[in-house]
């Protein structure tokens, strides 16, 4: 049986004892987490986490320990950092071919949309093979055995659509 409970009260003498030790240590823990990360935005939101961290485990065994406890959470969190970072570096993202223009865009889509009319032109069975040889790039005894017929009449389907196709987009041009 799991019984679900609220969250831990902490002690009104947390609230005090971690608001002295913020005041007191906030500007130390900042600029040695500078000097670690070179990054002031950085080291403010690990030395947050770390006084944060304090607070849910407080009291710590030994409240003399809180401020050690603190560099060492400081300084832990830093390396996190430092490492995520390293990994951001290391990761190339894939090189993206430069955008074509507006208008070499839109004549690549009419092209196309002549090619797929000149295509829905042709019979079926022409448009299956031209389709599973030059889309799918699949061999021609493939495409026999796909649409049930000799891997010759693959072979000659395919000429005759290309011939066909060709003769098609002439026109159109």
């Amino acid at each position: 049986m799991v019984s679900i409970r609220g969250p831990v009260p902490i002690p009104v003498k947390a609230d005090a004892a971690v608001s002295n030790l913020y005041n007191r240590h906030w500007v130390g823990l900042v600029r040695l987490a500078v000097l670690v990360t070179d990054d002031r935005q950085a080291a403010e939101d690990v030395v947050q986490e770390a006084f944060m961290q304090l607070y849910q485990r407080w009291p710590l065994r030994e409240s003399e320990a809180a401020v050690g406890y603190l560099r060492t959470t400081v300084l832990n969190r830093c390396r996190s950092v430092l490492r995520r970072r390293r990994v951001a570096r290391l990761y190339t993202p894939p090189h993206a071919a430069p955008g074509a223009s507006a208008e070499s865009a839109a004549v690549l889509g009419e092209e196309r949309s002549q090619v797929q009319r000149a295509l829905q032109a042709l019979p079926t069975r022409t448009r299956e093979v031209l389709v599973l040889r030059y889309y799918l790039d699949l061999p021609f005894e493939e495409i026999a055995q796909l649409l049930g017929i000799r891997t010759s009449s693959a072979r000659a389907t395919a000429s005759r659509g290309l011939t066909a196709l060709t003769d098609k987009l002439k026109e159109v041009r």
